[in-house]
């Protein structure tokens, strides 16, 4: 016992103090909400669409991106004759609404959708989240990002969000995994198993839109088209970051931006 306490005091406090401090340092590779420099987007030009393996970019509307179906691949920005397509920084992607997705030309790349969830859901869940996963047919690259949110230098438990085994004690679910269609009927009897009110949050583009898998005869699509979701969080993985930022931001934990 002697030895586990010294050890403990001489590792000191591992834990980050995100969000009341800095976020943690992200790698130089990270590669997060993408930018796209409409002044050097050529008009005519689909050169990102073709590369782009899920369909995630229109270029009849000069490069718009839609973070649920983008694998942050760096495809089109390697297909771009002129690199207008490039990766920000930017770990804040979570969206409430599918539609707040997509990056337009007429939005900026530093833009954050709110994420938050109404009033009424708010009071009732923000203090205490219980979320029971569930592994939809995922490659475990999702889940394992999510499980690193229960390590000591993330702490998850700290918010008062914590994973549970039983969807019977939960507040909701987490979904990963473009939904194959054996775990279809286990889906939709795990959301039927969670007490009103109830929220779903989509991690990763399979979860989101079906990733790679998309229009595959065995796949589901995503969570959406099995249960109603409430958050979505883009990413192949999502970054831990962008994970905790989303349900920080999901339970008001951080404030969502001002609109307008």
């Amino acid at each position: 016992m002697f030895k586990a306490i010294a050890a403990r005091i001489q590792q000191k406090h591992r834990t980050m103090k995100y969000p009341d401090g800095a976020p943690p340092p992200l790698p130089d590779r990270f590669r997060g909400r993408p930018v796209i420099d409409t002044a050097k987007c050529p008009a005519g030009c689909d050169a990102c669409e073709a590369a782009c393996p899920t369909g995630a970019l229109d270029a009849q509307d000069r490069g718009a991106i839609d973070l649920g179906k983008c694998l942050f691949c760096t495809a089109c920005a390697d297909a771009c004759p002129r690199q207008a397509i490039t990766h920000s920084h930017n770990y804040q992607l979570a969206a409430r609404s599918r539609s707040d997705l997509t990056v337009a030309r007429e939005r900026p790349a530093v833009e954050v959708a709110g994420a938050a969830l109404d009033a009424r859901l708010k009071k009732l869940l923000g203090r205490s989240l219980k979320l029971r996963q569930v592994s939809a047919g995922g490659c475990n690259a999702c889940e394992a990002d999510t499980n690193v949110l229960g390590t000591v230098g993330w702490d998850l438990g700290r918010f008062g969000i914590q994973f549970v085994a039983s969807p019977r004690h939960a507040d909701g679910l987490l979904v990963t995994g473009p939904v194959s269609r054996n775990m279809e009927l286990a889906l939709r009897k795990t959301y039927d198993a969670v007490s009103d009110p109830r929220i779903v949050i989509a991690v990763g583009a399979c979860a989101i839109s079906g990733g790679p898998y998309a229009g595959h005869a065995e796949v589901a699509g995503g969570a959406a088209a099995i249960v109603p979701v409430d958050l979505f969080i883009p990413g192949c993985p999502p970054h831990p970051l962008t994970i905790l930022d989303g349900l920080l931001r999901l339970i008001g934990r951080i404030e969502d931006p001002p609109s307008g």
